[in-house]
C-alpha cells in the first residue's frame, strides 16, 4: 500500500506542477550566467528580459551626445562604437533631441543643469570614495538628494516607480507601451528591465514586486519605440525594440531601432 500510496501522490504532484500558473516556475533556475557577476533573467509570461550586473565586477557608463558631438545612434550602436557590453536608455529627452527631461551629470559634463522637481528619483554611479554603493537610486522623498549629489559623478534624473519602501508609486492608467527601467536589487546589484509588450507603468511595477528578484526601487527610463537594450557577451546577443500599443502585427516585424542620445552601458572592471 505505502508503494502505491507513493506512485500516485508522485502523479498528483506532476498534474499539480503541470496545471500551476506560469509565475510559480520562476522560483528555479531563475538567473541564467552569462560571466562573473552578469546574469539574464527571462520571464516569459510577462515578456520581461532583465540583466543583474554585479557593480564589484562591472562598471556603469553614462554616454552622451551632448558630449560626442551630438550625434544619436541606435543602442546597438552605442555599444559597438564604444565596447559596451550592454545598454539601455538613460531617460527620456526633450524636444531638441539631446537633453534629458531632468537633471544629468557626467563628471564635468552637464547635459542638463536643472533638476526637474516632479521628478523624484536620480540614478547615481561613480561614486567619489569607497563608502558609497557603487550605484544606487536616490530616492528624494527618503534621501537628502542635496547631500548626495555633489558625492557622485554621474547622476541622472528621472521618475520614481517605486518608494524606499518598495511600494508602486506610479498611478493607475489605461495607455500601455514597451518600458525601460532601471532597478536595484537589495544587494545592491544594477538591474537593466525591458518589457517588450505593451503594458502600463503602474502594472510593470506591481509584476517586479512581485517577482523573485528582491527588487529594492526602480525608476523609469523610456516607453514606447524608443525604449531599446541591447546585450552582447560570450555568445549571447540581441537587441529588444519598443513600441506603442496600437502597433500592428506587420508593423512589430518591422520594427526599427531609433536613434537616442542618452545612453547607460556597462563595461568589465580593470582587475
Amino acid at each position: 500500500m505505502n508503494f502505491r500510496f507513493s506512485i500516485l501522490f508522485i502523479i498528483f504532484l506532476a498534474i499539480g506542477i503541470f496545471l500551476s500558473p506560469p509565475s510559480l516556475f520562476v522560483q528555479g533556475d531563475l538567473w541564467r550566467r552569462v560571466d562573473d557577476g552578469l546574469f539574464l533573467g527571462e520571464f516569459v509570461a510577462h515578456d520581461i528580459t532583465i540583466i543583474r550586473i554585479d557593480p564589484g565586477y562591472y562598471s556603469f557608463k553614462l554616454l552622451c551626445a551632448s558630449e560626442r558631438g551630438n550625434i544619436r545612434m541606435p543602442v546597438r550602436k552605442w555599444c559597438q562604437r564604444y565596447n559596451l557590453i550592454s545598454a539601455i536608455n538613460a531617460g527620456m529627452y526633450q524636444k531638441d533631441g539631446i537633453k534629458n527631461v531632468g537633471y544629468m551629470r557626467n563628471f564635468s559634463h552637464i547635459n542638463n543643469p536643472r533638476l526637474n522637481t516632479r521628478y523624484k528619483a536620480l540614478l547615481a554611479f561613480n561614486p567619489i570614495d569607497e563608502s558609497l554603493p557603487e550605484v544606487q537610486i536616490i530616492d528624494m522623498k527618503c534621501q537628502d538628494f542635496e547631500k548626495l549629489k555633489d558625492r557622485y559623478n554621474t547622476v541622472i534624473q528621472g521618475i520614481r516607480m517605486t518608494s524606499c519602501r518598495q511600494e508602486n508609486v506610479w498611478q493607475r492608467q489605461e495607455k500601455k507601451w514597451s518600458i525601460s527601467a532601471f532597478g536595484i536589487d537589495r544587494k545592491g546589484n544594477g538591474l537593466f528591465i525591458f518589457a517588450e509588450s505593451p503594458i502600463s507603468v503602474h502594472d510593470l511595477t506591481n509584476i517586479l514586486l512581485s517577482l523573485p528578484i528582491s527588487l529594492y526601487n526602480a525608476m523609469y527610463l523610456e516607453g514606447g519605440p524608443e525604449a531599446s537594450l541591447y546585450f552582447s557577451a560570450n555568445g549571447i546577443e540581441f537587441e529588444k525594440i519598443g513600441s506603442h500599443e496600437t502597433i500592428s502585427k506587420e508593423e512589430n516585424f518591422s520594427k526599427v531601432a531609433r536613434s537616442i542620445p542618452n545612453v547607460i552601458g556597462i563595461v568589465k572592471r580593470e582587475k
